[in-house]
């Protein structure tokens, strides 16, 4: 019974984050004539028929800067978790470094030969 209630619980937590928007104007419609009357910026103008629009574009900017700034911390979240926490995770990664010897060669081209030994050939 408890694992159900906090099933439909964080259920309507998910639904309730999603439509965020939904409920500012749900909230508006419920209470436009109070808004018009009390929380209206252009009450004093009324040739515009405001009629509390300009409280309802406040409350929409408003919640959509907040599910932006949501996104970003769920974003900036999401790479601290993929980052290792601490450093030691790193030197169990790293291998060793083995380093080959190679046998030194001369420089290709070269003749290791005694020079008065050697004679050009002579041309006939």
């Amino acid at each position: 019974m408890l694992n159900r209630c906090l099933a439909i619980m964080l259920l309507i937590a998910l639904v309730s984050s999603n439509f965020s928007r939904f409920f500012v104007y749900a909230g508006f419609q419920v209470n436009q004539n109070y808004i018009a009357s009390t929380l209206c910026e252009n009450k004093a103008r009324p040739w515009m028929n405001c009629n509390g629009r300009c409280y309802l574009m406040k409350k929409l900017k408003q919640a959509e800067e907040k599910e932006k700034k949501q996104e970003r911390e769920d974003k900036r979240n999401q790479y601290q978790e993929a980052l290792p926490a601490s450093p030691a995770l790193f030197s169990l990664l790293k291998k060793p470094v083995q380093r080959k010897a190679f046998p030194h060669l001369p420089p290709p081209g070269t003749v290791d030969r005694p020079l008065s030994i050697f004679q050009p050939p002579k041309i006939a």
